[in-house]
């Protein structure tokens, strides 16, 4: 029997960069069987510029206007043919075996075969901001290794009947989605695999301001979806409660108390941005190393504000669907 594989992602005026992807995909060393983009009502002229790849790949276009990622995503893998699915975004490139590497787990001789795979995404950075800030932000193949993040939606593969019985994407979030749909994956009990060199490369964004939007937006995906409560309130405690506590033991008082304290804090805060840094430093200018040893605290300070705003402005959404989100990632 044949084993169809397709390769799904949603775009929204892409223009400018979704050659990037298509080109990527045409140098697959796997083709896939078809190709599934979905267009959100771009405003830029991206379907045309999907459509002229036409004549090179199996591909398909759909453009639904005003339909979030979730429902793209939804409506590519249902307008979709394949037994096994390939997900990707706009915005980031394929590594020529990316297909070939995701997709293995699925053929492999096993007692336990996979139901889904995680491929990873390492940063592209072409700033030195953007280094410091994918050194910041973006986890290390080691870290996907040990379980610490969960997959991306930009590099994972999962058989059908999974999207089915989980019952697709949430279609009533429009950021963090592919976290939910993670955790239905896993409460559902289906068998999750790791595949290290299935890679795509993702930009940083190239400013504070674009950052402050992307993390705002996690943030407000995760009060969506009521996930992380716990992480949230550690937040704001730390900035809110602590960290005036020990400046003004610092600074008033000058107690050794409010110093070591708030040395600790930044140590903790930043010990594993610096250790992702050290490697990517030897590439840079002498003068542009200190840019990004500098960059690194202001980064995560202005990421963190980014969430305590983003966080609360998405719990209304998230406590009025609560019960669609209970229903999503209880078991079946």
């Amino acid at each position: 029997m044949t084993v169809r594989i397709s390769v799904i992602a949603t775009v929204y005026n892409e223009a400018d960069n979704i050659h990037i992807l298509l080109d990527s995909l045409l140098a697959q060393t796997r083709k896939p069987d078809e190709v599934v983009i979905v267009d959100g009502g771009s405003s830029d002229g991206t379907p045309d510029h999907i459509r002229a790849y036409a004549g090179r790949m199996p591909l398909r276009v759909i453009v639904r206007p005003g339909c979030n990622i979730s429902a793209g995503r939804n409506v590519a893998i249902a307008a979709s043919t394949g037994d096994i699915i390939a997900a990707t975004d706009a915005g980031v490139r394929l590594a020529p075996d990316w297909l070939a590497e995701i997709t293995a787990p699925f053929f492999e001789e096993s007692d336990a075969p996979p139901d889904f795979v995680s491929g990873i995404f390492l940063p592209d950075p072409q700033t030195t901001f953007e280094v410091a800030l994918a050194a910041t932000v973006l986890p290390t193949p080691e870290e996907f290794r040990r379980g610490r993040f969960l997959p991306s939606s930009r590099s994972v593969a999962f058989r059908r009947e999974v999207w089915e019985a989980v019952g697709g994407y949430p279609e009533w979030m429009d950021y963090s989605e592919d976290v939910l749909f993670d955790l239905a994956v896993m409460r559902h009990g289906y068998r999750v695999v790791y595949a290290p060199r299935a890679v795509v490369h993702f930009r940083p964004r190239p400013g504070l301001l674009a950052y402050w939007r992307q993390y705002r937006n996690y943030a407000f995906g995760d009060g969506e979806g009521l996930l992380w409560p716990k992480r949230h309130l550690i937040r704001y405690a730390t900035y809110l409660l602590a960290a005036p506590v020990l400046l003004r033991l610092a600074l008033l008082r000058r107690t050794w108390v409010g110093w070591l304290g708030l040395a600790a804090g930044v140590a903790a805060y930043t010990s594993a941005p610096y250790r992702r840094l050290r490697p990517a430093l030897p590439a840079l200018p002498k003068v542009q190393r200190a840019y990004a040893i500098l960059w690194v605290p202001l980064i995560r300070f202005w990421g963190d504000l980014a969430k305590m705003v983003g966080y609360p402005l998405g719990l209304p959404r998230g406590w009025k669907n609560r019960g669609r989100t209970r229903r999503y990632v209880d078991k079946s």
